[in-house]
């Protein structure tokens, strides 16, 4: 509790009820059992259930708040990471409920979803969340969700601490929008790509003197790793790397296999 309350005490812009009401909350969701609704959490603290009700309009910045109780991090290996997930949820009226891709079931569904980010201590294997915002449906016609998962990093990638250069997804976030913008805000991206990623070897030989150069050497195929570098090998794994050229990114990148 000391510690909550030391964070909560650094935020200026929370008055002394607030803060109250956010340490009770926070701790009362840790053994609170059951649904965490407003009646239930009502059982297990002083507030009335209308009190949650009328605090839970206002607004709290949570991205600050993980942002200060993840300070102490700052000295360690850290790199951010962002991925979402997906509950089901029936009904008509529930706010931003839509389709979105269930990785459990491999299919599209209708519910929630979420998109996080995330610090992970390389050191220690540990990941911690920073800021988490709600999908929403798309509506604008040249709007994807790629677009909105980019405004997330875009609106919380300030909160990152300042040793944090690289930025970790699945193969979904692989695509030229969001790694055009990751890159704008001076981030590294690591991702993966699909197994079948049109690659091209660079080439490094001699040029003409005269007309264009050539800049390309065939394509990549993994069948052959003797123009790959080898970087170490842990637990008879091996581990590759080189840099290449994808015409659909059209950039360089360096692949690791």
């Amino acid at each position: 509790m000391g510690i909550l309350e030391t964070i909560l005490d650094q935020m200026s812009s929370l008055n002394k009820a607030k803060r109250n009401f956010i340490a009770a909350i926070l701790m009362n969701l840790i053994y609170v059992r059951g649904k965490a609704n407003f009646r239930n959490l009502s059982r297990y603290s002083d507030y009335h259930e209308k009190t949650y009700s009328r605090w839970f309009r206002s607004d709290f910045d949570f991205v600050k708040f993980n942002q200060l109780s993840l300070k102490h991090l700052k000295e360690n290996t850290l790199i951010a990471a962002v991925d979402c997930s997906f509950i089901s949820k029936s009904g008509k009226h529930t706010y931003d409920l839509d389709k979105f891709y269930n990785g459990k079931q491999g299919k599209a569904e209708k519910g929630l979803e979420i998109s996080t980010l995330a610090l992970i201590d390389v050191t220690y294997n540990t990941a911690y969340n920073l800021s988490t915002r709600q999908t929403c449906p798309v509506t604008e016609p040249n709007k994807t969700r790629v677009d909105q998962y980019l405004s997330h990093i875009k609106q919380d990638h300030m909160s990152l601490p300042k040793n944090v250069h690289h930025l970790v997804a699945d193969g979904y976030y692989s695509k030229t929008k969001f790694i055009n913008g990751i890159i704008d805000l001076n981030l590294d991206f690591i991702g993966k790509l699909r197994h079948d990623a049109n690659l091209r070897w660079l080439y490094e030989g001699n040029q003409k003197p005269l007309g264009r150069h050539k800049l390309y050497a065939g394509k990549v195929k993994f069948d052959d790793l003797n123009d790959f570098d080898l970087v170490d090998e842990i637990k008879g794994i091996k581990l590759y790397t080189t840099i290449v050229n994808i015409p659909c990114f059209k950039r360089n990148l360096r692949i690791v296999s």
